[in-house]
Order: structure tokens, then C-alpha cells, then sequence
């Protein structure tokens, strides 16, 4: 008898019936994708919300506190990083494995994220914990680097708690049980809501509150992922000890989509940083303002977008894992028409209300004159947003097949190829200063979203000419 075969496999694992989520998750492509990315869009934007909610918090401890936060941001974005892209990989891999009807091979998966998870928070937290004040330093903190080793230090000594809690709601979503997943991000953000003024301003301290605020969070978070996987036992996926079999492919198929996932993490903050100098070279830092307020408004827009570019990583791996080639080109089609309907109406949204919108970001005496520029680069992003969504939906549905380097590679096209070369094309060679800038950005995303679906097309048509024949 072969370890790891089905005789080997444990009865409760060898009989365990299919959830809602997993029958949804091989069911109709169509139907699992609405009913997936729903929950998604409201944790989601729950989520965006108390980021902003934070800020404001933060930002009443004066600006040395609001920038401490800022320069550890870079960092923190990494960290951040690395747990979505551990946890893209970890959809993917025991997706694949459901869809293929290996339940022990998709138990067998939690058990190597979850280790992984361990292995790389033991790696990083130790260096970011003693170093977080003379990396502060390094990224130019001066006299707020003591504030930022306050903040840093507690923060970084909570990875271990980010990267387990994502790798726990990616095996959920992996498994199609989203609603949990929304319970685990809504629970995250309602606490840090309420947490952070007693913590920051009742219990007197400081910035460190706002970073308590967050671990303290994430350790609930933890105890009900504990509780749903130890306790209750009633998820489709087993966590236990019984199911582990060191398997190297494994790791190799959560790594292979994780690593690139967690490298478009990265690749976003380069191309901040490029548009930032670009914008200062041309306008001044004014035009940054602008830019960082209207981000973060095109952000929060297409959290929706990114929903359902999420559900399309755990349906695509599914079907990819079943041999059922012939549900991704319906993934890719039904996914991108959502998107583009959901991206269109966004679009009439912020043009018809462009100049109300940039007005919550430009509402002091000093910063009023801002906004009229914000309302004007609102209404140009508007002919941004029907792009991204091809962009997401194909990169999703690469990473679900497990081709990680593909959508990487497409991210670096559409970001450092295409956006940032139009940016400073328009913006500085062609003198068209911070308009130019915008329109740059504009033009580079539609080159990349046209890329992207061009590519997934290219790709499936081989894919089922392949397997047809």
C-alpha cells in the first residue's frame, strides 16, 4: 500500500461529504462566482473602511504619529504581501486538489501553508522586531524614528498572527465558504474600529495602541479559525497532524503561485514610488496630494473587482484540478463581464459625482483648493476603472490554474512597462506636466488589461486544442 494513497487515507477524510461551499465551488462557474464573491465585496470594503477610520484615529496624535505610520507602511505593505500571496497560493494549491477529488492532498496542502506560514514568520519577525527604528531611519524617519520603532516593533512582532489568520481564510475561501471569510475580515475591522481610541486615547498609549489594536484583532481572528478547525470540525478541509505527509510538489504548488502573488504586492509600491517622482519632477508636491487622495478613492473602488478576481482564483482551481478545461473560458467570460459591468457603473458614479467626492479629502481651509484637481484626475480615472477589470480576472484565473509567473509577468507589463513608461512619456517627455500623468496612467492600463485578456485567451484556446485533441 502506497502512503498517501485512498487506502491509507483516514475514514472520516475518505467519506467526509461535500459542503455547500465545495458543491457550489464545482458546480455552475457562473452561479459559484456571484455567490463567492459577494461575502468577498463586503469584508472587503468593510475592511478599506477601517483603514481609513485608522488614519483618522492616528492622525489625532499630531503629524510626527501620522508619519511614523507612513514610514513604516513600506514594510508593513510587505508584510501584508507576503500573507495575501501565501494565501493566493494556498486557494490555488487545495482548490486544484478538491476539484481533482483528492481530499486527503487538499488536507495534506493546509498542513504545508500553515507550516509555511510558521517557518517565514520565524524568518522575518526576529530582524523586523530588533531593526525596526534603524530601518526607519534608513527610509529617512529622522526625529519620528523612536515613534516608529513604538509603532514597528509591535506591529512585526504580530506576523506570526497575519500570515496564519490569511493562510486560515484562504483555506476557507479555497474550500468556497467565503461567508466565513467575511465573518473573520468583519470581526478584524469592527474590532480595530472600536479597539483603537481606547487603546490610542482611554488607556493613554499612543501610537502603540493603534498597533495593539490590530494584534489584539487578529488574535480573536485566530481563536475562531481555531475553533471552526479544532473544535467544530465542520469544514470540508481537516487540519490535523494525521493528514501531513511531507510532499515537496506541494510546497512547490503553493510557492509557485504565493511568490508571485507577493511580488505584485512589491511591484504596486515601486510604481507609487515612480509616479510620485515623476509627479514632483513635473508639478510639485501638490500634484502628490492629489494623487494620494484620488488613489485611494480608485483603490476603494475596485475592491469589488478584486472580489471577484479573488473567487476566481478558487472556482478556476477547481475546475483546473477536475480536468474540466472547459469551464475556464465560461470563468474568464462571465468574470470579466461582471467586472466590466461593475466597473462601468463605478465610472458613472465618480464622473457624476467627481467634485463631491474629492471634496471629502479637500474639506479644511488649507487643503480646499486641492480639490477641484482631485474632482479632474476622479473624472480621468474614470476611463481607467472598465480596464482593470480585464487585468484582474485574467491574472486571478492564472493563479488559480497555479501559473503564478504568468500573472506576475503580466503585472510587470501593465505596471513598470506600460504605466510607468506612459506616465513619464506624457507627463515629461511630451511636456504635458500632471494631466499628462494621469492620462500616462490611463493609457498604460488599458495596454495592460488588453494584454492580459488577449494572453488568457491565447492560453485556454491551446489549453482545451490540447486536451480536445
Amino acid at each position: 500500500m502506497k502512503p498517501g494513497s485512498d487506502l491509507d487515507e483516514p475514514v472520516n477524510a475518505r467519506e467526509k461529504k461535500e459542503t455547500v461551499g465545495v458543491s457550489l465551488l464545482l458546480g455552475e462557474p457562473e452561479k459559484a462566482i456571484r455567490k463567492l464573491s459577494g461575502p468577498l465585496i463586503i469584508a472587503m470594503l468593510l475592511y478599506s473602511t477601517y483603514n481609513i477610520v485608522n488614519a483618522i484615529w492616528v492622525a489625532g496624535l499630531g503629524s510626527d504619529a501620522l508619519a511614523a505610520v507612513g514610514f513604516i507602511s513600506p514594510l508593513f505593505l510587505v508584510m501584508i504581501g507576503l500573507g495575501n500571496g501565501l494565501g493566493a497560493g494556498t486557494t490555488s494549491a487545495i482548490a486544484r486538489k478538491i476539484g481533482a477529488g483528492d481530499l486527503r492532498g487538499a488536507n495534506n496542502a493546509a498542513v504545508h501553508a500553515i507550516i509555511l506560514a510558521i517557518i517565514i514568520s520565524a524568518i522575518i519577525t526576529i530582524p523586523l522586531v530588533i531593526w525596526t527604528t534603524d530601518i526607519a531611519l534608513l527610509f529617512g524617519a529622522g526625529n519620528t524614528a523612536e515613534l516608529c520603532g513604538e509603532y514597528g516593533r509591535v506591529v512585526f512582532g504580530g506576523t506570526i498572527l497575519i500570515l496564519l489568520t490569511n493562510v486560515g481564510s484562504a483555506i476557507l475561501r479555497a474550500e468556497g465558504d467565503t461567508k466565513r471569510s467575511m465573518y473573520l475580515m468583519a470581526l478584524s475591522a469592527l474590532m480595530n474600529m472600536i479597539l483603537d481610541p481606547l487603546l490610542i486615547y482611554t488607556a493613554g498609549m499612543g501610537i502603540a495602541g493603534a498597533a495593539w489594536g490590530m494584534i489584539i484583532s487578529q488574535i480573536f481572528v485566530a481563536i475562531v479559525l481555531a475553533y471552526w478547525f479544532f473544535g467544530r470540525k465542520d469544514t470540508y478541509i481537516s487540519v490535523a497532524r494525521e493528514f501531513f505527509t511531507f510532499h515537496k510538489q506541494t510546497i512547490q504548488d503553493i510557492l509557485d503561485v504565493g511568490i508571485p502573488a507577493s511580488l505584485e504586492f512589491f511591484l504596486m509600491s515601486v510604481l507609487a514610488i515612480v509616479i510620485n517622482g515623476i509627479l514632483v519632477n513635473v508639478a510639485g508636491t501638490d500634484a502628490v496630494a492629489v494623487y494620494a487622495a484620488g488613489w485611494r478613492v480608485v483603490l476603494f473602488s475596485i475592491i469589488p473587482l478584486a472580489a471577484i478576481g479573488t473567487s476566481v482564483i478558487s472556482v478556476a482551481g477547481a475546475a483546473f484540478g477536475g480536468r474540466r478545461y472547459d469551464k475556464l473560458p465560461i470563468i474568464l467570460n462571465y468574470s470579466l463581464k461582471l467586472g466590466l459591468v461593475i466597473a462601468i457603473t463605478i465610472s458613472i458614479i465618480t464622473w457624476v459625482f467627481a467634485y463631491q467626492i474629492a471634496s471629502i479629502f479637500a474639506y479644511t481651509p488649507e487643503s480646499s483648493y486641492l480639490a477641484p484637481t482631485i474632482a479632474a484626475f476622479l473624472a480621468t480615472m474614470c476611463f481607467f476603472y472598465p480596464f482593470v477589470a480585464p487585468g484582474i480576472m485574467a491574472g486571478c484565473l492564472f493563479q488559480g490554474v497555479g501559473k503564478g509567473v504568468t500573472s506576475l509577468i503580466l503585472n510587470i507589463f501593465r505596471n513598470i512597462l506600460f504605466i510607468a513608461v506612459f506616465a513619464y512619456l506624457f507627463g515629461i517627455i511630451l511636456q504635458y506636466g500632471e494631466i499628462g500623468v494621469w492620462w500616462g496612467i490611463v493609457a498604460g492600463d488599458i495596454l495592460g488589461g488588453l494584454l492580459a485578456i488577449i494572453w488568457a485567451k491565447v492560453y485556454l484556446s491551446k489549453l482545451l486544442k490540447y486536451h480536445l485533441h
